[in-house]
């Protein structure tokens, strides 16, 4: 029995199959399985498959008509044979220690599935930029175990199949499955929550290892004209929580489950409604209303389980949806700049300098070299920042003076609650962080976020 079986789908993929493979066969931990799947390539991608699986008979290869990701993941967890199970898109790629490291901490606390957080990149070569994505915002679920039937809040953390192992027992056990519906999209959505549902000892590790890629066009969850796949997904979803024998007899947990499906549903409709090309976008609409309206009236909406901003536009979509719409996607033209704009942001900055040049000097210096290093993310401070939306204020003026006290994240370059956490100093002082980085922090090496303490080189990926 190998320590670990890898299953990895394959379907057109041949720009970056090579990279993928040579992540994973040359994995420190030499005691697993490889099993490749060709679900019915028309390019290289079987061709490179053979090369790969001549030189190395760790490498199972399996090769079939184009059938969906659903049925060859599927296909692919039945042929395993390993302790636990990994998941690797095979666009994407992993560190060297990756498996070594969750298979020795999986067998030492012998869980259910382990996770660790990951990475998302874009780009290649010297133009190679990687994100750091932490599976959980409270560092005190690193670490530990956990039982997600008793404490459900590791069901907010980030959705995905592919950043740990799971014991292979425990899936044939409750026979957990992805979804073999047409296509490829969402249908680990169904398997993540299945995992999360019946899973009773889980772990998860502060350190990335999974290396995910943002810039693959040819990705299914990209595609503008699969409108309904979503909704496909949830429906598979919820015949397994009315149909699981565990969940039906526990009611208390049921409805909890029900709650929090209501809500990863909800997250990954508006998610849909952004995607999807603009001409079906209100038919769809009309799909999230009458969906959520049904979910109303069975009482199955907990507020606890959504953020303030999806619980004001959940309401918006179940009680005025041409309102929640025109809200929505006109976003954007809010921020467009004008003179007026400019002026109002200036005497705003004015006013919460209380007149002091010294203080209007170095705001105004660090707004400059804010924007010059890419260390703020308006659009994605806008789209969790929603009441933004109705205000005069520039985005980066509110984290300025308000967004650091709520924590707010400036972006994925910038952890301002790491960087007060590590400067007790500047905690103290009760500045704010992004400020004194650019001012100050910078020069002094100070760390802008977690991840560039410890920053992943080409050598060690």
């Amino acid at each position: 029995m190998p320590k670990v079986s890898i299953v990895i789908p394959v379907y057109n993929v041949e720009e970056y199959l090579r990279t993928c493979l040579d992540s994973v066969v040359n994995q420190t931990l030499e005691d697993i399985e490889i099993i490749c799947i060709n679900d019915g390539s028309t390019d290289n991608s079987l061709s490179i498959l053979e090369e790969f699986a001549k030189k190395d008979n760790r490498i199972k290869l399996i090769s079939k008509p184009n059938s969906g990701y659903g049925h060859t993941m599927n296909l692919g967890i039945k042929e395993s044979q390993g302790e636990y199970i990994g998941i690797v898109e095979p666009d994407d790629y992993v560190s060297l220690e990756m498996y070594e490291t969750l298979y020795k901490s999986a067998l030492k606390h012998d869980v259910d599935f382990i996770k660790a957080d990951f990475c998302r990149f874009e780009g290649e070569g010297e133009t190679i930029k990687f994100s750091y994505n932490h599976l959980s915002t409270d560092d005190s679920y690193y670490n530990r175990l956990i039982d997600p039937q008793n404490d459900t809040k590791p069901f907010n953390f980030t959705m995905n199949t592919w950043s740990g192992i799971y014991k292979r027992n425990f899936i044939e056990k409750h026979k957990i499955c992805h979804n073999e519906s047409p296509g490829a999209s969402f249908q680990d959505n169904g398997f993540w929550f299945q995992t999360f549902s019946l899973a009773t000892k889980i772990y998860f590790l502060n350190k990335p290892f999974y290396l995910k890629r943002k810039d693959n066009p040819n990705s299914s969850v990209m595609s503008k004209e699969k409108v309904f796949v979503v909704c496909d997904e949830y429906e598979f979803i919820r015949k397994f929580l009315d149909n699981n024998p565990i969940i039906r007899e526990n009611t208390g947990l049921k409805n909890e489950l029900i709650a929090i499906y209501q809500s990863k549903r909800f997250n990954n409709y508006l998610f849909s409604l952004r995607r999807i090309d603009e001409k079906f976008r209100k038919v769809f609409l009309k799909r999230f209303h009458e969906d959520y309206v049904l979910a109303e009236n069975s009482q199955e909406l907990n507020k606890h389980f959504f953020s303030e901003k999806n619980w004001y536009f959940l309401q918006l979509i179940i009680n005025d949806s041409d309102r929640f719409y025109k809200e929505y996607f006109n976003i954007p033209s809010i921020f467009k700049k004008t003179k007026l704009n400019s002026l109002l942001n200036f005497l705003y900055v004015v006013k919460k300098s209380k007149g002091n040049l010294k203080r209007i000097y170095n705001f105004l210096k660090a707004f400059r070299m804010i924007k010059k290093l890419n260390l703020f993310d308006e659009e994605q401070y806008i789209k969790k920042n929603y009441r933004l939306n109705l205000s005069s204020i520039s985005p980066l003026n509110h984290y300025i003076f308000h967004g650091f006290k709520e924590n707010k994240m400036p972006s994925d370059e910038f952890d301002g609650n790491y960087y007060l956490k590590v400067n007790e100093d500047v905690r103290k002082t009760k500045q704010n962080p992004l400020v004194h980085y650019v001012l100050y922090g910078k020069k002094e090496g100070r760390s802008p976020n977690r991840f560039s303490t410890s920053k992943t080189t080409d050598n060690d990926l």
